[in-house]
Formats: structure tokens, C-alpha cells, sequence
């Protein structure tokens, strides 16, 4: 491995000028305009891969971007690492508040500036280049390697799962290596082993058949926005538990591993809450924010829309008003069974002076991969390795759908070896990357494929 990582710290500003040149490609899914970039990008990608050593490279169309493939199949009797990253990035806007233009990469204050820096590219391209490594030195890697790069995550994923279920001999795997999460903190390396899924509800409230002027028919109509409102305001109680009937039902409780791991992650709510601009926490009661946020189911209203907005007044009883409405699961949780519970629940807290209607928007599972699974204890044997500090055990507020489908498809465990730092402003203007993340990342990503050879 000495000769493997010498190589890598040997050629970084060669990696750094690639890297350059792939996140100067504007590879924007969401966009029909940027098409071309996404098909320029996909052919970047299918380069790079051929350059890394594999022997075979290909681009499969699908209905939307496409994804591309690559492999290398020379270490029979070995495991098989399949690697997954997105070559797609978020939107620009507002554009006015980058320092530099989004897709003209810059090297400054120990970053690299760019949109996509974290949120994919710098996070993927280090798995390329230690792959490429080990060729480049003992002639090629310990294990068997697959690569798998979509155009769509920004985009919901929209064709990937299809394609897992059409390839699924193709894409057969031992683990799914992953490096598109965060870092608990700068310099701590970080294996996610859990994330909560998603059930994304609309609600929406009628009343009169239009619009009615608030003082020849207020206090005779029912006004849907009050309704609505009233309605929000039972969807918890008094200690923040969600209200739906069997929302809790067969929720799993923490492991006394699992709360040890994260005491040890030492949160302070004090400098958390400073950090959001908030003079306090919330949050369900007899629960540690941590626990709150990682292992507790929630529900949230993400918006509502109903009634007059723009400056100034209108007296005005909307005909209707909606609400947008997310619950984040957790293991054992079923979201289209809950999608039926919350709408029994709304129509039950509804009264008969409106109409209401209720819709499913879309869903995800939650996922959680067992601690001593080899490929996560591999994982934080190797960024403990390239780090020079022992790794830590973190689980994600968030939801990454297509993880789910993987275990769910490939029967493969997934190891989210995140080398991002929730500062990085991904999604935002000023996106960027420690430059010593990508260089330890790399050197991560070639542990990796080591440790795992002996599991």
C-alpha cells in the first residue's frame, strides 16, 4: 500500500487539474438547455474510467440522462466493490451571489470553488484515481472493481432504479461504496451507517366554489386557510410526538452501542443552536438532539400556499389553501402505509365545512446497515487509516432513496464514506471542497479496496 499512497500524494495536482476539468463542464440535470453538457459529462466520466484501467466502459441511454458503466473483473475468488457517485449538479441561482463563476474552478484558502466541488464530482473522482492507482504501481487492485455513475440524482434518480432491476447480473457486488455524505466535523472521518426515508404529503383545503370578500360573507364560510392551520396545529402534541394513529408503531429503540457512539460525538445544543441563529432547541421530548435528529421519526409542514401574498391588502376569503408536508421515517416505519394513516388522520381532524383532499407526492424508505457488517467495518478501517484518527458512527437526518434500492436490489450493504463537510455549501452559491478531504479521500477510497481484499 506504501507505494499506492505515494503515488497518489505524488500526482495530487495532476488529480486537482482533472478534477478541474470536470467541474468545468455544466452538467445541470434539471435543465433541458444544459443537455449537452450532461452528455459531454457522461463522456468525461467514461474517459476517465477507460484511463483508470477498466477493461470494460460503457454508456447506457435511458429515458433521461445517461448513466455510465465500467469494470474491471481480474481478481476471481475476490470481492466486488461497486462504486457509485453522480456526475449531475444542483442548479446555479442566484447567480449574482458566487465570488466566482460557478463553473470556472478555483483553488483558493485550501479549497476548490466550484458548483459540484463536493456534491458529486470531487467526492466521486478520488474513487477513480485510486482505482487507476494501483495500476499505475503493483500492476492492479485487490478486488474486483465496478463503477456506476448516474445523471440524475438531483433529479430524484428517475431511472436508476429501473435500471438496477434490468442489470441486476451486471451490477452484482459484495458492497456498494458510496462518498456523497458529510463529515461529522473537519478532520473526524465519517462512516454514515443510517438514513431516515421520506413521505411527502399535500393537503389541500376547499371551501366556497371562489373567492369571497371577507366582510359580506366573514363568519358565515369556513375560510380553508384557518381550517388548514387548525388542522397543522394536531399533527403533534404538547411533547412533539406526531399525532397519527400507529405512527410509532414498531419503531426500533437505539442499541446501547449505538448511544455510546453517539455520547462520544459530544453535541453541544448551546453551540449548535448558536450556530443555526436560534435562541433554543426543539424537539420531541426524552430525546437528545442527536437522537432527534438521526433516529426519531418527524413531520414538518414545508409550506403553504393559499389567499393573498403580494404587498399591501386584500379582504379575501380564499377558495382553497394547501399545505406541503414531509415525514422523515425510520427503520421499520412502511411509507405507503402511513400515507393511508395520515390521510384517515387529516380527514378525521377536518370539519365538515370544507372539503379536503389529500395526496401522496412521493416516498422513500429508511435504511440502516448493521455496524459489524465487514464492508463497514473495512470503511472505517480505511478512513481511520488515511484521516491519522479513529472513525466515527454517525446516522443522517436525511434521505438518499437510491441507497435503499441498492441493499434492496443488489442484497449488497452500502458504506457511506462521506468526505464533504455540511459547510461546503452544496446546492448553494460558493460550493467548494477541502482540498484536504479530496487528498485523503483518495487515499481513503485505496484503503478501502485493501481492507475489504482481506474481509
Amino acid at each position: 500500500m506504501e507505494s499506492v499512497v505515494g503515488y497518489l500524494k505524488s500526482n495530487l495536482d495532476n488529480y486537482l487539474e482533472e478534477l478541474k476539468d470536470y467541474l468545468r463542464i455544466p452538467s445541470i440535470s434539471t435543465l433541458a438547455s444544459y443537455k449537452v453538457g450532461m452528455t459531454q459529462c457522461a463522456e468525461f466520466v467514461s474517459r476517465k474510467l477507460k484511463e483508470a484501467g477498466m477493461t470494460r466502459v460503457e454508456i447506457f441511454p435511458t429515458a433521461g440522462h445517461p448513466i455510465v458503466y465500467g469494470e474491471w473483473l481480474g481478481k476471481p475468488g475476490k470481492p466486488t466493490v461497486l462504486v457509485y457517485g453522480h456526475y449531475d449538479v444542483q442548479p446555479v441561482d442566484p447567480l449574482n451571489l458566487w465570488t466566482n463563476p460557478p463553473f470556472e474552478p478555483v483553488i483558493q484558502d485550501g479549497k476548490v470553488w466550484a458548483r459540484g466541488a463536493n456534491d458529486n464530482k470531487g467526492q466521486n473522482f478520488v474513487h477513480i484515481k485510486s482505482v487507476e492507482a494501483f495500476f499505475k504501481t503493483v500492476g492492479e487492485p485487490p478486488v474486483n472493481v465496478k463503477f456506476l455513475f448516474e445523471g440524475e440524482e438531483e433529479i430524484g434518480s428517475t431511472n436508476l432504479g429501473t435500471f438496477l432491476k434490468e442489470k441486476q447480473e451486471l451490477l452484482k457486488c459484495d458492497t456498494v461504496l458510496i462518498s456523497d455524505t458529510s463529515m461529522y466535523a473537519r478532520g473526524i472521518p465519517t462512516i454514515t451507517y443510517g438514513l431516515r426515508g421520506l413521505l411527502y404529503m399535500e393537503v389541500e383545503v376547499t371551501a366556497a366554489d371562489r373567492d369571497l370578500h371577507s366582510g359580506s360573507f366573514g363568519g358565515a364560510v369556513a375560510n380553508p386557510i384557518n381550517e388548514l392551520a387548525k388542522i397543522i396545529s394536531k399533527l403533534h402534541d404538547k411533547n412533539g410526538k406526531v399525532t397519527i394513529p400507529n405512527f410509532y408503531k414498531g419503531v426500533l429503540q437505539l442499541s446501547k452501542e449505538e448511544k455510546e457512539n453517539f455520547r462520544r460525538l459530544k453535541l453541544s445544543d448551546k453551540e449548535y443552536a448558536k450556530d443555526l441563529g436560534v435562541k433554543e432547541l426543539q424537539g420531541e421530548k426524552g430525546f437528545t438532539t442527536l437522537e432527534r435528529l438521526w433516529t426519531r421519526p418527524t413531520l414538518d409542514c414545508n409550506g403553504i400556499i393559499g389567499g393573498f401574498t403580494d404587498k399591501g391588502a386584500k379582504t379575501v376569503l380564499p377558495s382553497k389553501a394547501m399545505a406541503k408536508i414531509s415525514m422523515r421515517l425510520v427503520p421499520k416505519q412502511e411509507p405507503l402505509k402511513l400515507a393511508k394513516e395520515f390521510t384517515k388522520h387529516i380527514k378525521a381532524l377536518s370539519p365538515k365545512s370544507v372539503k379536503v383532499e389529500v395526496r401522496t407526492i412521493h416516498y422513500g424508505y429508511p435504511v440502516i446497515v448493521p455496524l459489524g457488517s465487514k464492508a463497514l467495518v473495512a470503511g472505517a478501517n480505511a478512513a481511520a487509516k488515511a484521516f491519522d484518527k479513529e472513525t466515527v458512527f454517525t446516522r443522517e437526518g436525511g434521505s438518499i432513496p437510491i441507497v435503499v434500492d441498492f441493499m434492496r436490489i443488489l442484497k449488497a450493504p452500502a458504506v457511506l464514506m462521506g468526505l464533504g463537510l455540511d459547510s461546503d455549501n452544496i446546492h448553494s452559491p460558493n460550493e467548494h471542497f477541502l482540498l484536504e478531504n479530496f487528498e485523503k479521500g483518495l487515499y481513503a477510497s485505496a484503503y478501502f479496496l485493501d481492507e475489504f481484499s482481506k474481509s
